[in-house]
Parts: C-alpha cells; structure tokens; sequence
C-alpha cells in the first residue's frame, strides 16, 4: 500500500510528471511534428513555472487556510486532548543510534509540547509503520516527547497509515474517554484536509496549525527558478489532489 501510494506520488507530481510529457513529445516528433513540439514546448513552460518562488508561494498559500491559535484560545481550552500527526521517520540516524523523527514530524512534536506546557492537556502521538521498518511513526514521537522535552503521553496510536486512518484510530482511543474535543497538530497546509478526516471521525476540532508561512513582498530574483520552489509546489498540488481524493472517497 505504501509502495502504491509512493509511485502514484511520483508519477502525477513534478517534477517526474513534467519528464514523463516531455518524454511523450519527443515520441511524437516522428510522426506528429508540431505535436511533438508542442508537448516538449509545455513541459519545458511548466518546468520553470513551477520551479519560480512566485508560482510556488501562489500555490503553497493557497492550501493554508488557517492561521494560528490565540492566546486567548490557551487561557482557557474548550479541548480535552492534544492530537499530533505523524509525518515520517529518521531511519538508522548514526548520531542518535537507531530510529527517530526529523523535520516537520519534529517540528509538530515541539508545537505539540509547547501546547501541553501552556495548558496541562494530555497529548496523544498517531502515526503508524507503513513501510513495515520496524518502530512506528507514534512510538519514535512519543520517545522525543518524554526523553528530549520532558512532556509526558497519555496515548500513541501506531496502527494508521494516513490521515484518515489516524482520525479513525485516535477515536477509537478517545471514545473510551469520553473526549470529543481535540487541539489537532498538524502543519497548517496539512490541517484542512487533517481536519476534514478528524470531524468525518466524530471530533470537534480546535486546529492548531504550525509552520505559518505569511506573505512576502515581490521580488524580481522570485522569476528565477529554484529547487525548493519546486518541492513547495509539488508538496501544494499533492495537498490539492489529496482533498479531491478525499471529496470523491466520500
């Protein structure tokens, strides 16, 4: 399944996608001249399109529809547990020997933590072991937790292998307790979709986005094409085409 999902990832994303329909232009330069031409001509346009800062800000803006929480949301939380997604593994780090989590997992475990700290709610960790590598997702966030910033977890969910699983499975947990009410932490492009899946599962959601990115100023170097203005849209089209696979499942 993971696998599965992985080669759909890279087959309908740039820049993968791109090279593939250029391949297809060169196939039909034989046979179908202007075709041809016209294939390779868009693939090259959509090559430095979604290479350039200004595409891939339009694009990494639009998916972020939530701003940050309030203080006032923490002086008095109407939520009864911290909720913090997983978002992969650091396998086999040489410098913590062995398994752990990095990047924006790591980046959601701190915000998770200084939620906890301000306002004493229990944390549950979700996140699988979808590539079958041995500790899941949950268990290596909930190490870094109670190890590396000292905050305690009441539950770890380690069966889900996406976010809709995770909205699933993080019931099932809470329903016991009687929780309904939820901060959910996830990345701020990620929480539309992860809040959608958590209130299909019977949560009421408080969103409490992290990596908020605000706007900036036009600047004429954003015309020039970057690597990491690629991975920004690539990672803004795969949220898009997430929701529509989510919108079409229900």
């Amino acid at each position: 399944m993971a696998t599965m999902k992985l080669l759909v990832d890279i087959l309908i994303l740039p820049p993968f996608n791109l090279i593939l329909l250029a391949a297809i232009g060169l196939f039909l330069l034989r046979r179908h001249k202007r075709t041809g031409i016209a294939v390779i001509s868009m693939s090259l346009v959509l090559l430095y399109v979604f290479s350039t800062p200004v595409v891939s800000g339009l694009l990494t803006r639009s998916v972020r529809a939530y701003e940050a929480l309030d203080i006032s949301d923490l002086a008095k939380p109407e939520a009864e547990a911290i909720v913090i997604l997983g978002a992969g593994k650091y396998l086999g780090a040489p410098e913590y020997f062995g398994d752990t989590i990095r990047g924006a997992a790591l980046e959601r475990v701190r915000y998770g933590a200084f939620l906890h700290r301000r306002t004493g709610i229990p944390i549950l960790v979700s996140g699988g072991d979808p590539w079958k590598t041995g500790s899941s997702e949950a268990q290596l966030m909930q190490v870094v937790l109670e190890e590396e910033f000292g905050v305690s977890v009441t539950w770890s969910e380690n069966k889900s292998n996406n976010t809709l699983e995770s909205a699933n499975s993080s019931r099932s947990l809470l329903k016991g307790e009687g929780i309904k009410t939820v901060f959910l932490v996830t990345h701020s492009d990620h929480m539309a979709r992860a809040s959608w899946a958590f209130r299909q599962a019977g949560f009421h959601i408080v969103p409490a986005p992290t990596i908020i990115q605000g706007t900036s100023s036009f600047e004429g170097l954003d015309l020039l094409p970057r690597a990491n203005s690629m991975r920004g849209t690539a990672l803004a089209l795969r949220e898009w085409i997430g929701r529509a696979w989510y919108a079409i499942r229900h």
